[in-house]
């Protein structure tokens, strides 16, 4: 648990925005790399950067009805481009049609929603002259690079990044998560050139700052020094993620469809039940889900990421208990089953629907009471005689320990049913 935001293991479930200049052109966040446009032909975007439609509030109330209870926003991604009224840049929100301070009321309406305020900011940005050109960069190919890169100062750049997070952490009260994006020094040299880390961004300097303006904020793993939690991309882990042997905190930053900004014409749309099952095993493996949407252009989220979230807070709304202030159990689940506890409430969630019965290994007298989640309806306890043999409509036993549930043949009518099992006294399944 991170000791100075215990919150953070509690809320288990967040939103992610994603939303920038790079919402017009919608054919992917990262598309002023992928197709390598200079800052001259990108300025386009700029120009008509004009969301009539941007309501936070919108963001913030779907968010909370989907049972998330955080929200990270893209405050500037690597196209450089800010969405607050930031003092050391004019390539910002307020300078377009926009005209105005965008992160302002994004503020406003989480805490109006109860919900916790998060910001990201890319430590790349591919507008400021100052920034050298390297592997990612979207003038990589642009003729002679060292030439490019000549009166180029990453040191200038240094002091605007970290003045730019010194804005971000004290204009808008308190601030309660930073995903800082990212680090790549180390990466695979033939692959990433020029690459950047903590030296280039002074990380150490800009973690304590962080710090001290920002006591309770909790910090990602990214500027390539520890944080206080670890971030895998685009993956469910194996299992708890270990450092040395001891789990560290972790959060699973996940699309709906692959990518990150709104993107148009990409059809990839994970299904409903995918999504809380990939939310129901990260929680099992001590984890959390950080799932993005990237509103449109006009500031509204797209009808399909919408459509989504409405699917997991209808699933929520009767199973959130089996994920909010939950985590994983030390009990083994059976197969096709995610186990997560809360004290003495151990949820079995049932990824594929058993004919009749389930049967849980090690539980046997260990269990008081069991029902369904969504409807609170009794489900029956039984254990067999390990020597039972199978005989016609008498089924073989299971192995000594084993604990039986009775369960209806018909299926609950949710993307994931759950089982909610009462403790007995004593025991802990930790």
């Amino acid at each position: 648990m991170i000791q100075h935001a215990p919150w953070f293991e509690e809320a288990r479930f967040g939103m992610f925005v994603h939303w920038g200049l790079y919402a017009l052109p919608a054919r992917h966040e990262w598309v002023m790399n992928r197709e390598q446009t200079p800052v001259e032909e990108y300025a386009k975007y700029f120009r008509r950067f004009d969301p009539d439609l941007y309501d936070p509030r919108e963001w913030a109330r779907a968010a909370r009805d989907a049972g998330m209870k955080y929200v990270v926003f893209t405050t500037k991604h690597h196209e450089g481009f800010c969405l607050w009224d930031s003092a050391l840049t004019d390539y910002k929100a307020s300078n377009t049609p926009a005209g105005r301070d965008l992160i302002a009321p994004y503020v406003a309406a989480l805490r109006a929603e109860g919900l916790k305020v998060g910001f990201y900011y890319s430590l790349i940005d591919w507008h400021h002259p100052d920034f050298t050109v390297d592997s990612v960069h979207p003038l990589r190919n642009a003729g002679d690079v060292d030439a490019l890169n000549q009166g180029r100062d990453m040191g200038r750049y240094r002091d605007y990044l970290h003045g730019q997070v010194r804005e971000l952490l004290s204009n808008y009260g308190t601030i309660d998560y930073l995903f800082f994006d990212f680090s790549y020094s180390d990466a695979n040299p033939d692959e990433f050139w020029g690459g950047k880390g903590r030296k280039d961004w002074d990380s150490e300097s800009l973690l304590a700052m962080v710090r001290e303006l920002q006591p309770g904020i909790v910090v990602n793993d990214r500027l390539d020094i520890p944080g206080d939690f670890v971030t895998p991309e685009q993956y469910q882990p194996a299992g708890p993620m270990m450092s040395d042997g001891v789990p560290v905190t972790w959060e699973a930053c996940q699309t709906l469809n692959g990518s990150w900004g709104y993107d148009r014409d990409n059809l990839d749309y994970k299904s409903v039940d995918l999504l809380i099952r990939m939310l129901v095993d990260g929680v099992s493996k001590g984890g959390n889900l950080l799932l993005n949407v990237g509103p449109t252009a006009r500031g509204n989220l797209d009808p399909r990421a919408a459509a989504s979230l409405q699917g997991i807070g209808d699933w929520m709304h009767l199973h959130g208990r089996s994920i909010h202030g939950a985590g994983p159990s030390g009990f083994t689940p059976p197969a096709d089953a995610r186990y997560t506890q809360r004290g003495d409430r151990l949820y079995v969630h049932l990824f594929a629907w058993p004919f009749e019965f389930v049967h849980l290994p090690g539980l046997a007298g260990k269990v008081d009471y069991a029902q369904l989640l969504n409807d609170a309806s009794e489900v029956f306890l039984k254990e067999s005689d390990p020597n039972q043999q199978a005989y016609n409509t008498t089924p073989g036993a299971q192995p000594a320990g084993t604990l039986t549930i009775k369960l209806p043949v018909q299926r609950p009518d949710v993307a994931v049913p759950v089982l909610e099992l009462f403790l007995k006294e004593g025991v802990s399944g930790a």
